[in-house]
């Protein structure tokens, strides 16, 4: 197969930001080229060129979300940051709220969103919080979505589930699903998902009292980037909790945020 052309890497990136806001920049060309090549060939088609008219058709198929599941699908695992639900576990705690309503805005394929949801199921159970508490998580990726809501998980991506959350809240693969786990239809019932473009006016979710929107604003540029955690902080109510990927560094946003620790903060007004 042919190289990712100078101009046809545009092509796909132009399409990607005016539909979604995604942002690559030249570093990221080998980035699309790999993620991309194994479905040109899957297809049969002769390169890119033909990729990208594909999935420029309104008539696509769904290739098109499935170029943009390709090109955002990072790795995930549980408690991923544990520091953030460590704040999180603090300040719950503090406020023994009666309930409790949390916002995984990226939520990929549900690791961030049950993780939340084990420690909430724990702390209603040591009575620091009541039991109207929820979880919701969204993604722009339909397949993500899907797998998100059979909360099925290799074992290793559950490396950082205590032994007693792991007893208390998942059940293990045994014969040809050993290795994997199931979290359970106890906690699932508190969580719920949705499709979302994040990039787009979203309807009325909240309010949240926490938000995560952690290892997603690197797909975009400052003007969306903006956008978007505006947007996601309307339905965060005041003095919630929000908190982005430790590692990326001043949220920017022009609603008042207070710094609570890296990729942590609390919403001023």
């Amino acid at each position: 197969m042919q190289p990712l052309r100078d101009e046809t890497f545009r092509r796909i990136t132009a399409l990607m930001h005016g539909a979604i806001g995604l942002s690559f920049n030249e570093s990221k060309k080998p980035l699309v080229s790999s993620r991309l090549a194994p479905r040109v060939q899957k297809l049969g088609m002769d390169g890119y060129d033909a990729y990208i008219d594909l999935i420029s058709r309104p008539d696509s198929g769904g290739e098109f979300q499935m170029a943009v599941d390709l090109l955002t699908t990072n790795e995930t695992y549980f408690f991923r940051e544990p520091a953030h639900f460590d704040m999180l576990e603090r300040e719950l705690s503090a406020l023994k709220p009666s309930s409790v309503a949390v916002w995984s805005a990226a939520s990929s394929f549900g690791d961030e969103a049950y993780s939340t949801a084990m420690l909430l199921a724990d702390l209603q159970a040591q009575g620091r919080i009541g039991s109207a508490w929820s979880v919701l998580g969204t993604d722009i990726s339909d397949r993500v979505l899907r797998s998100a809501i059979e909360a099925i998980y290799p074992e290793e991506r559950l490396r950082n589930v205590s032994p007693t959350r792991m007893r208390r809240h998942c059940l293990r693969g045994e014969g040809r699903s050993e290795g994997m786990a199931q979290v359970g239809q106890e906690l699932r019932r508190h969580v719920r998902f949705g499709q979302l473009n994040l990039c787009r006016p979203i309807e009325k979710l909240g309010p949240f009292d926490v938000v995560f929107l952690r290892n997603v604003l690197i797909y975009f540029d400052v003007p969306t980037k903006v956008a978007v955690v505006d947007r996601v902080l309307a339905e965060l109510r005041p003095g919630g909790l929000f908190f982005i990927g430790t590692a990326e560094g001043r949220v920017p946003c022009s609603t008042p945020l207070q710094t609570l620790a890296p990729g942590a903060f609390r919403k001023v007004a």
